[in-house]
């Protein structure tokens, strides 16, 4: 009896709801707002997914997927089905996209939840009043934005497994190919061929400063010279003076506020202004939002609510004053966007700062800013010009004032500046101090940056909010893009200089290139790309790609059958991988001839090896053997020249001996070094391989076996060593290398110890 009354007892007291969340960042913050009936549990995300070593697609049978738990979930999922035991009532509250959707839809199947006691909710903010109109607003899942979410995931499967394997064989292994990220890498490869095409142009550009006591002003000739004569003949006009004031024209002018942030333009205003990569852009918004301080971070919606505009008018009213208040309603432009989604705001304007670090300070300040500056008004300008003339030549100053900052009070992130003039009237007269005329290089295509990619993805409808931040690792990871400086390029550039009468001129050299933060496609992007252009046109073509979003929107608005459309994509793709088997490697691979050996009267390639891009003297049919070089420092299979590839086959270069043993100069993995018997000392930057000497690299290699030496804890002989690395003590046998636990003395360790520390490495 005593045991029954306690079993209801424990029964009243559970809670009879279960809620659950994607993570437990987001369930902490949720169980806060909920009282004693609920119960909030993580799912850790997705609880089952495709399988990562096969296919797991059933093409025979309506591209039916087969999912799975994974071992790390196994636990959650037991832990999940154990809570919705009993006559509970589960909410499945995962995020409001495509891939929350389908978590929910996950989380049902797995559980086997029935329909009576389940509902889904969904909101844009973690906060009290958002949870709790959620909970008085449930539906069912919406088997349409599962089934959209769903396509997706067997399209990329289908495109990875089928074109991955088949880019192993034919140019080199563990690459990958997918939809979204072959066409930006193809984006990167061809602006930097355009970049290499490029026909470098020069202009002057003139400007001069005059005076009228106290003032100084700064002016600029409105052409650009192309020449250095033309250039000369303009400061020769310039001569003579004084200057008068023609006009001096004053305008009004207006500069309204951006609309508020989607995924995509905070990922380019955080690279911009914070310096931020998009992947750490996207984790710093993913705390913000589950700390209940930002709306949902994945969004291509500029909308806002009504009671986001009205939080905000009443906030901005009331710091700022009434007139700074202005209504502004946005609509979304981009291809495929989805309205019923809101843009990413604070979820409490009165919250001035947020973050538990300077990272999520700094970006949710952004996130805020931006926010009430789109619902302020519009800030005024005075802009003035003045028009001097000497009777031979003319130059303009321009500047503008901001007579009322409006948004820019609330955003100052912006670099809108007062470029305040002289007060000068017309008949005014000016001294000329000194002028110049500066050569500049001609615009090159800029290189993209992660933003900027971004940007062009989305313009291109390519992608969705979701997809940029992975896409952009998986590009990098797979080594199809370097985040390495640019190249850089000196050239020579005039200046001509006007004082006191007298034209002077000097060069300066200046170093083009090196942009840092920029994404350069390595050989292997370069290769893949050609290779998919030219076998799979489709999987790369940019409209073909944002046809394909359109299509999976199709389906989430249900005017589409998701197998349906991924038959019309796979049967016409399959064939063509089956076409694209039959290509050899060397096609594939597309060896270029740069020109022929003149002492072995052999040929010279620049080609893609199995490990990458390497030289090759002589052909694979010849009946000597071909001997093979890396590529020189720098060059590119596209751009690599005879001359230099002539000189990476005089490596390794022999310098001498030392005890018997002799030194030699090469190129290497990790760039180039000299080597003596086993011990390796990489060579400086500013030092040529070619042209080290003898004594050089002997002392590289003694200053290499010094602090060889010193990192050296114990040798247990075999190659067999402790050493003290970078990151802390560790053991190695030159192959594999193992850390040290904190807890372990490195003096103290015995062979056995070492070996059982290798062995778990291994």
């Amino acid at each position: 009896m005593r045991l029954s009354q306690a079993c209801r007892t424990l029964t009243q007291t559970m809670p009879k709801n279960l809620v659950i969340v994607e993570s437990p960042a987001k369930a902490k913050t949720i169980q806060n707002y909920l009282g004693k009936d609920f119960e909030v549990m993580s799912s850790l995300g997705h609880v089952r997914d495709l399988p990562a070593k096969r296919m797991a697609v059933d093409i025979k049978h309506d591209f039916k997927p087969e999912y799975e738990i994974s071992n790390e979930k196994k636990k959650v999922v037991a832990a999940l089905k154990q809570a919705v035991k009993g006559n509970k009532t589960v909410w499945l509250a995962s995020d409001e996209d495509r891939e929350g959707e389908a978590i929910a839809w996950h989380l049902s199947e797995v559980l086997k939840l029935k329909a009576d006691n389940t509902r889904r909710i969904v909101f844009h903010e973690i906060t009290k009043p958002a949870i709790l109109a959620a909970l008085e607003t449930p539906r069912r899942i919406d088997k349409n934005l599962v089934d959209a979410q769903q396509a997706r995931r067997v399209l990329d499967r289908l495109v990875g497994y089928e074109l991955s394997p088949l880019l192993w064989r034919k140019v080199r292994p563990g690459l990958s190919a997918g939809r979204v990220q072959s066409v930006a890498v193809r984006l990167i490869v061809e602006r930097e061929r355009e970049i290499a095409g490029h026909e470098a142009t020069t202009t002057f550009k003139i400007s001069a400063v005059l005076k009228r006591e106290p003032d100084e002003l700064a002016a600029v000739y409105a052409q650009q010279p192309a020449d250095k004569a033309k250039a000369k003949a303009v400061l020769e006009q310039l001569k003579t003076g004084p200057f008068d004031v023609l006009a001096v024209d004053q305008t009004e002018g207006t500069r309204n506020p951006a609309p508020p942030f989607t995924t995509s333009s905070l990922q380019q205003e955080a690279s911009r202004k914070l310096g931020y990569s998009v992947k750490r852009t996207m984790n710093l918004a993913q705390r913000l939002y589950e700390a209940g301080h930002i709306t949902y971070m994945r969004t291509d919606s500029v909308s806002l609510s009504g009671q986001s505009t009205a939080m905000a008018k009443d906030y901005i009213g009331a710091e700022f004053g009434q007139n700074y208040h202005q209504f502004r309603r946005y609509t979304t432009k981009t291809r495929g966007a989805q309205e019923a989604h809101e843009a990413i705001r604070p979820t409490r304007v009165e919250r001035a700062e947020a973050g538990e670090d300077p990272a999520q300070a700094k970006l949710y300040k952004l996130i805020r800013g931006r926010f009430l500056a789109s619902q302020m008004a519009t800030a005024k300008l005075l802009k003035t010009k003045i028009i001097l003339s000497n009777g031979k030549a003319e130059l303009t100053a321009e500047g503008e004032v901001i007579t009322f900052d409006g948004w820019l009070k609330a955003y100052p992130q912006s670099a809108l500046k007062d470029e305040v003039l002289p007060k000068l009237a017309v008949g005014d007269k000016l001294t000329l101090i000194a002028a110049k005329a500066e050569e500049t290089p001609g615009r090159v295509p800029p290189r993209y940056t992660e933003a900027n990619l971004v940007r062009t993805l989305e313009e291109m409808g390519i992608g969705r909010p979701s997809t940029y931040a992975p896409t952009i690792s998986t590009i990098q990871d797979r080594g199809y893009v370097s985040r390495e400086p640019a190249p850089t390029k000196e050239v020579e550039l005039t200046i001509l200089r006007l004082k006191a009468g007298k034209i002077s001129q000097q060069t300066e050299v200046k170093t083009l290139g090196g942009d840092s933060k920029k994404l350069l496609p390595t050989d292997t992007a370069t290769v893949v790309t050609d290779f998919l252009l030219k076998h799979f046109k489709d999987v790369v073509d940019y409209d073909f790609t944002a046809e394909v979003e359109d299509e999976f929107d199709a389906i989430e608005v249900g005017q589409r059958a998701w197998n349906a459309m991924i038959k019309d994509f796979y049967t016409d793709f399959h064939k063509t991988v089956m076409a694209a088997a039959k290509v050899t490697r060397k096609e594939a691979t597309q060896a270029r001839k740069i020109g022929v050996d003149p002492q072995t009267k052999r040929p010279i390639l620049a080609r893609f090896g199995r490990y990458g891009p390497m030289l090759q003297r002589g052909e694979a049919e010849d009946e000597t053997k071909p001997d093979f070089a890396p590529l020189p420092p720098g060059a590119t299979l596209e751009n690599v020249t005879l001359e230099l590839a002539l000189k990476m086959f005089e490596l390794p270069r022999d310098l001498g001996e030392q005890d018997g043993q002799p030194i030699k100069a090469n190129i290497g993995r990790y760039g180039p070094y000299v080597q003596l018997g086993s011990t390796f000392a990489s060579i400086p930057k500013d030092e040529d391989v070619f042209t080290i000497g003898l004594s050089r690299a002997q002392k590289l290699i003694a200053e290499r076996q010094s602090a060889t030496k010193k990192s050296l804890i114990k040798d247990f002989g075999d190659g067999l060593i402790v050493k003290s690395g970078r990151f802390g003590p560790y053991v190695t046998n030159g192959k594999t290398n193992a850390k040290i636990p904190k807890d372990i003395d490195p003096k103290k360790l015995t062979l056995d110890q070492v070996q059982s520390l290798l062995k778990k490495r291994a």
